[in-house]
């Protein structure tokens, strides 16, 4: 009899933020927010609000991504006729849509009874033991949001074709092809009518531009009285799809971003608070007689960088092993840490800093004393957070606070963005005034830029937090939730 191998797609919802942020959101640490599905017969089978549901298991074309881990239950010999009439009938009953419960009867509890019957095996009991403070907290509404994406890009178990015979390996591989020759014309077709709504936009624009002139008796320029002309070619624009006219829309698109950006909120920062050389001096006299003769030098490169006011060039590729050293050696006092990241604050403000910031890519050096701040002294804390908001004062390094490329860290991956949201939130939930206030800073700093949800709803539910513990003022709350998109 032929078998079929059962797999468990195992997805965190909340991209490595739990683990990040659980201990102080929920005073206890959580390595993730689970979400399971059941990959068996070419498909994946998972549950949500809408009931059972399945999709093409592709590795990154579900709006979860890929999973985090995949985990083999074991061999089925269930055919699949069978298994297709027992998941009907499911659907149907105890596991329709109106049946979802995020506490006892959700996606993890769906895959344990289907893993059960498949193969007479458990999902692991980390994932069903998912903490119920979890699921209570500010962060449990989240989670039927995040699987409703994934029910976007997967059909109900009532549109499952039933196949009047077992697949051969060759029709598996076709029907996968064909799932995937499907979702590539889906995302062309997609891409097509993006362009046509732009060029619509385009053109709606300059006839509401052409009515205004109009009506206040201004000459109209040439390219406003081609507007109803040139409405043929828009219709179409589907068929043809000019490259120039595409390239050239794009172009326009980048244009009026950077003009929204010129004209957004400018961001929080901290350009007086602090003076170059007294940091310096102060840091010069801590760590004399401390230093090798290579690290005296970093000094001298540093000193050229932020008192002699000059460019980057002047630090060399080793600069961040030496600031490693500064930021992690138990041995130096701590006021050493504090003057170093109040120096990397001045720095901040510099227009070229983003090629000091891509050193970092190799060994993470900035972002893993940050990802730690929690285990820092207050000191340290208030000065790293000065240093993240100073972060925002150019678009270059703002934007490197966003990145999302990963790597581990502590047993556990992580990205700039965690960090920095890991750092903000922890600033905001403080009880020390100046962290908090820098805290607000980096959150406003967030809120005039797009961030992915799963940030978003782990700054509301500090401000939440903040709401309920009373540890902010009104008109401090206000700023931040008014400014968050």
């Amino acid at each position: 009899m032929t078998s079929n191998k059962v797999e468990l797609y195992i997805y965190d919802l909340s991209k490595g933020m739990a683990a990040a942020l659980s201990p102080m959101l929920i005073n206890k640490k959580i390595d993730g927010i689970w979400h399971t599905a059941i990959v068996v017969y070419g498909r994946e089978y998972f549950f949500g609000s809408h009931g059972i549901s399945s999709c093409n298991p592709i590795f990154g074309t579900t709006a979860l991504g890929q999973p985090l881990r995949v985990l083999t239950l074991g061999e089925t010999q269930v055919p699949y006729s069978v298994f297709i009439d027992y998941i009907n009938g499911l659907s149907e009953s105890t596991w329709a849509g109106p049946t979802y419960d995020l506490f006892h009867h959700n996606c993890n509890n769906f895959s344990e009874e289907i893993a059960q019957f498949l193969c007479g095996c458990s999902i692991p009991k980390y994932i069903l033991d998912l903490p119920n403070e979890v699921l209570s907290s500010s962060l449990g509404p989240a989670i039927p949001l995040l699987v409703s994406q994934l029910e976007k890009s997967a059909r109900p178990i009532a549109e499952e074709q039933e196949r009047a015979r077992e697949n051969s390996p060759d029709l598996e591989q076709l029907n996968s092809q064909i799932e995937e020759v499907r979702y590539r014309s889906f995302l062309l077709e997609q891409r097509r009518k993006t362009i046509k709504e732009k060029l619509a936009k385009k053109d709606r624009k300059k006839e509401k531009k052409r009515k205004k002139l109009q009506s206040q008796g201004s000459a109209i320029p040439v390219e406003l009285e081609e507007v109803a002309m040139a409405e043929p070619e828009v219709n179409g624009a589907e068929s043809r799809l000019p490259t120039d006219q595409v390239m050239d829309l794009e172009e326009e698109e980048r244009r009026e971003e950077e003009e929204k950006k010129k004209s957004r909120e400018p961001p929080v920062v901290y350009k007086d608070l602090l003076d170059a050389k007294t940091e310096f001096d102060a840091l010069l006299g801590l760590v004399d007689g401390k230093l090798s003769e290579e690290e005296q030098r970093s000094m001298e490169e540093l000193q050229v960088y932020m008192i002699g006011d000059e460019g980057s060039w002047a630090l060399s590729d080793g600069f961040l092993t030496f600031i490693g050293r500064l930021l992690h050696d138990k041995n130096l006092p701590n006021e050493v840490r504090v003057r170093t990241l109040n120096i990397l604050a001045l720095a901040a403000l510099k227009d070229d800093v983003i090629l000091v910031l891509h050193q970092d890519r190799k060994d993470h050096v900035l972002m893993n004393y940050a990802f730690d701040i929690d285990r820092h002294s207050p000191e340290e804390q208030e000065a790293l957070a000065l240093f993240v908001a100073n972060m925002f004062e150019n678009l270059s390094s703002s934007e490197w606070l966003m990145y999302i490329s990963e790597w581990s860290y502590n047993n556990q991956q992580t990205s700039n963005i965690r960090v920095t949201t890991k750092v903000a939130v922890h600033s905001l939930l403080s009880d020390l005034p100046l962290l908090q206030e820098r805290g607000t800073a980096i959150i406003h700093n967030l809120a005039c830029k797009e961030v992915k949800s799963v940030v978003c709803i782990c700054i509301l539910s500090s401000a939440l937090a903040i709401i309920y513990g009373k540890k902010l003022n009104k008109y401090e709350l206000f700023k931040i939730l008014l400014e968050y998109p």
